[in-house]
């Protein structure tokens, strides 16, 4: 018998969760250092591969992590843990479409990969992120191209992870992008500038910005819906905002009551999972815009996603 689950990282109680959708009970917890944030799965949803960021928020100071953590999904166990020394503060991170892949090391401002995270012990290339205090980033489907969110330089860089000779081309949407989303085609890039409060859609081949909008309050992350409708979470507002892909028009405006942490979509049906910083997951309906269930959840849940077990 398979079941849906939400697999949900769970900042503030440092431990990775897996969520039962049909009755929203928690399943399991594995233990973690202290603060895990991002997380991906390979392919088959075998295996999650958790980034030990190690500090509450980017705002803190400190060294923060260098591992990350191999968590095998259907038995709920951490494998091992990959220690990616001197590399710290790992926040973004992405697979390719071959299961390689992909964190990024905000301190160091370095993208590590490696080739093959199921025996890998170390990483088997690096690349500089092209700016400072590198966050997050996007990924094309087949690894050859990254985008770099720098949130202090208040630039994206294009890199080739796998172009050791590559030179970063760099934009600048507005003031701490962090936020983003690949078009399905790839070819335009849509950032939210949390400092300009803009968001922002950058063509992916030259670089440039092609058209910018003003956003809510501290719109922080963006997240593109299979229709090619996006999300944005407004972090400083507390709602979420539906947004126009080709004007970047605001299409409808929800209330949250909490801050939008971070969201994933079911992969058939027209929800997503939006995590709240109150100790829930509210359960948002696309096609009526507006939430219609909540799951409660332990402290801060954070980035998630929805697996068949």
């Amino acid at each position: 018998m398979t079941r849906e689950v939400l697999l949900l990282v769970e900042k503030c109680s440092h431990c990775f969760s897996t969520y039962d959708l049909a009755t929203g009970e928690r399943i399991a917890s594995v233990a973690l250092p202290e603060f895990p944030h991002e997380f991906v799965t390979d392919t088959a949803n075998r295996f999650a591969y958790v980034g030990h960021y190690g500090v509450e928020h980017s705002g803190i100071s400190g060294p923060g992590g260098h591992t990350i953590f191999q968590i095998d999904i259907r038995s709920s166990k951490l494998v091992r843990s990959i220690d990616l020394s001197p590399f710290n503060r790992i926040h973004g991170l992405q697979i390719d479409a071959q299961d390689r892949l992909y964190a990024l090391s905000e301190e160091k401002a370095t993208l590590l990969v490696l080739d093959q995270p199921q025996t890998d012990t170390a990483p088997k290339r690096a690349v500089s992120s092209g700016g400072v205090k590198s966050h997050l980033f996007a990924l094309s489907r087949d690894g050859q191209t990254a985008y770099c969110m720098n949130l202090l330089s208040h630039t994206v860089a294009k890199v080739r992870p796998w172009d050791p000779l590559f030179v970063p081309v760099l934009c600048s949407p507005g003031e701490k992008p962090e936020g983003y989303a690949l078009s399905d085609d790839e070819r335009t890039l849509y950032v939210t500038n949390r400092w300009s409060n803009t968001l922002a859609a950058i063509d992916t081949a030259t670089m440039k910005v092609l058209r910018t909008a003003p956003s809510r309050g501290d719109a922080t992350r963006l997240y593109r819906y299979r229709d090619g409708r996006i999300v944005v979470s407004n972090y400083g507002e507390r709602s979420l905002s539906i947004i126009d892909q080709q004007t970047l028009a605001e299409l409808a405006h929800v209330p949250t009551g909490a801050r939008a942490i971070a969201l994933s979509f079911h992969p058939v049906k027209p929800l997503a999972y939006v995590s709240l910083d109150d100790d829930r997951v509210g359960v948002f309906d696309m096609d009526r815009a507006e939430f219609i269930g909540y799951i409660a959840t332990q402290r801060e849940p954070d980035v998630s996603k929805v697996v068949l077990l």
